[in-house]
């Protein structure tokens, strides 16, 4: 997944903790990669808890969590128009798009387990 606001595509990680953030915009998960995180307020446009009003928020498995409080809740009603304003388009899905993820991810996963 790309970053929300710029569309850079998340590299293999490092050990430890990754330093991109994640967070919840208009119901959806989006990602926040380290350069678009050294601006000045880059947490203005994610949505925030109704109970604690932190910005740590997450979607998984339907619902959209508060990492800080715990509260969950469902998602709005899903929206029809297809495309969330300010969101990065999906993906290229062309056959070229798809054969260059396929050959990333297969050379991540050599790294990762130690084949040449």
């Amino acid at each position: 997944m790309p970053c929300y606001r710029c569309g850079v595509r998340q590299t293999d990680p490092e050990r430890g903790k990754s330093p991109w953030r994640r967070g919840v915009m208009r119901d959806q998960l989006v990602l926040i990669c380290p350069a678009c995180q050294e601006s000045a307020d880059w947490t203005a446009e994610l949505e925030r808890c109704a109970k604690c009003r932190s910005a740590h928020l997450i979607r998984r498995l339907g619902q959209v969590e508060c990492l800080d409080c715990g509260q969950i809740r469902e998602p709005e009603a899903v929206r029809i128009s297809g495309a969330v304003p300010g969101l990065v388009p999906a993906a290229d899905t062309s056959p070229a798009a798809d054969t260059s993820l396929a050959d990333e991810v297969s050379r991540a996963l050599d790294r990762l387990l130690g084949r040449a």
